[in-house]
């Protein structure tokens, strides 16, 4: 209780927290002559193995994450049986309680703070730990603004066999649960991207994805339901860090960011973008434009006859428009287009090229995702921990199909993986051979090759190195 002294050296002053496990006071160590807090098992746990187990192990990890964003461990003890852990004293808020005060944060405020949080997570599971708690109530900014995570009390070793929990036991807090530990499965770095995912959602936006009346209601809804994207309700927000979220809220984990320190990169790439002369994104693709009438107010919702009317006549066009381009050699008289003349050719995702050393195979099911109109959806390569060139591999490719031969001159990619270099290739066989028809590039959000020489029926956006990536996404491809 407040007023206690514990191992005749830590005397509590207040409450400042208290969880399932612990509470946490703020206290003075009379040694030292300065403010500590002193996190102390709940005495109804004091004699359960299993607990006092994993608040000794949570003193012996934290100890060793030496991190300017994690929370540093000075000292444990016991008192009449009664474990305690010693942290720094951090004056200051937690994240939770800043966003309850403000609402939305400044969209650069955001993804500083965001970073800070995934460069100490990343120093967790590099040194072997998984936090499992990722949430705002467990971040706590000091003086200066920087962000501390905290509270490992239920993160758990990469190494599962070191783990005090096993697959099965559903541990986390419901707001920012990663699916599949919902589902009691086995759980890694992947999850707490996705927590953090969740935290930067509401940093953000100021709300949480998914709203429930239990934890059984939430976990279902993190397990089944897509959140709305951060754009819908924050238009300002750029595309790039859109993508990015929605890419560390997938619901399959390798969907996700491979590691918490690629979410980190790509975090940090946003707020260069964001701080870069005229702040041009590079994501060109804008999503849908919100409703900017008050949320309680009903959207007007246009006709199914209207819509598939539209459909119907955009579907007429393009294929008008690919007549003209195989009738005229590729260069349709008087149509206009962005690129000089240019009508667009329709492709389809047919597969993938990995060509010898390679298995033949390369998410061959997903190339439909990179021509079907939908820029959230992708084809992907498979993921690699090191260069392709390492593994003895020129490189590997997505396969289009144009339907019969044809000159292009253009050929755009658009990714929400930027920094892998590609080159276009063309030929006649969707099983090769093909030729490079255009300069190496690396590729952006949105890049276009300029094509010489380039007649055949299927092109190829061959991938020769993914640069910091470990896989490459390939959302859009369109050519003229």
């Amino acid at each position: 209780m407040v007023g206690d002294v514990l191992a005749e050296r830590y005397e509590l002053e207040e409450l400042v927290g208290s969880g399932g496990m612990s509470s946490v006071y703020r206290a003075r160590d009379r040694v030292l002559d300065r403010k500590v807090a002193l996190k102390v098992l709940h005495q109804q746990f004091i004699s359960e193995d299993d607990y006092v187990e994993r608040f000794r192990r949570e003193a012996r990890m934290v100890a060793g994450l030496l991190h300017q964003n994690i929370v540093t461990v000075i000292d444990r003890g016991e008192d009449s049986g009664c474990p305690f852990i010693v942290f720094e004293f951090v004056d200051g808020e937690n994240l939770k309680q800043l966003v309850n005060r403000e609402g939305p944060l400044p969209v650069d405020r955001a993804v500083e703070l965001a970073v800070q949080i995934a460069r100490g997570l990343a120093f967790a599971h590099v040194n072997g730990y998984v936090h499992r708690d990722v949430k705002p109530q467990n971040v706590l900014l000091n003086g200066d603004g920087e962000a501390k995570v905290t509270d490992f009390g239920i993160a758990r070793s990469l190494d599962v066999k070191h783990g005090v929990t096993q697959t099965g036991t559903v541990l986390g807090t419901s707001d920012y649960i990663a699916p599949e530990q919902a589902q009691g499965q086995q759980v890694d770095e992947h999850t707490d991207v996705y927590s953090l995912g969740i935290v930067v959602y509401e940093l953000l936006t100021g709300e949480l994805p998914f709203s429930g009346d239990n934890f059984v209601a939430m976990a279902m809804k993190h397990i089944n339901e897509a959140p709305p994207s951060v754009a819908t309700l924050r238009p300002e927000v750029p595309p790039r860090l859109d993508a990015a979220v929605a890419r560390a809220l997938a619901k399959r984990p390798e969907d996700r960011f491979a590691t918490m320190a690629d979410f980190g990169r790509e975090l940090e790439a946003c707020l260069d973008e964001m701080h870069s002369p005229g702040g041009a994104p590079t994501m060109v693709i804008p999503p849908p434009a919100p409703s900017r009438a008050p949320r309680h107010r009903a959207r007007r919702r246009t006709p199914l006859a209207a819509l598939l009317v539209v459909a119907g006549l955009a579907a007429a066009v393009a294929v008008l428009a690919v007549v003209l381009v195989r009738e005229n050699g590729g260069s349709p008289s008087g149509s206009q287009t962005a690129n000089g003349g240019d009508a667009p050719i329709a492709l389809s995702g047919v597969g993938a090229y990995d060509p010898p050393p390679g298995n033949g195979q390369e998410h061959d099911s997903e190339a439909r995702n990179a021509t079907d109109a939908n820029p959230s959806t992708y084809w992907e390569t498979e993921h690699y921990r090191s260069s392709l060139a390492s593994l003895g591999k020129r490189g590997v490719g997505l396969v289009l199909d144009a339907g019969s031969p044809v000159a292009v001159h253009h050929v755009t990619v658009t990714s929400d993986t930027p920094g892998f270099t590609a080159e276009i290739q063309i030929g006649d066989s969707g099983d090769g051979p093909f030729r490079a028809v255009s300069a190496s590039k690396t590729v952006g959000g949105q890049t276009t090759f300029d094509l010489t020489d380039a007649h055949g029926r299927y092109v190829v956006v061959w991938i020769t190195d993914l640069g910091s990536l470990t896989s490459a996404h390939v959302n859009a491809v369109s050519a003229s």
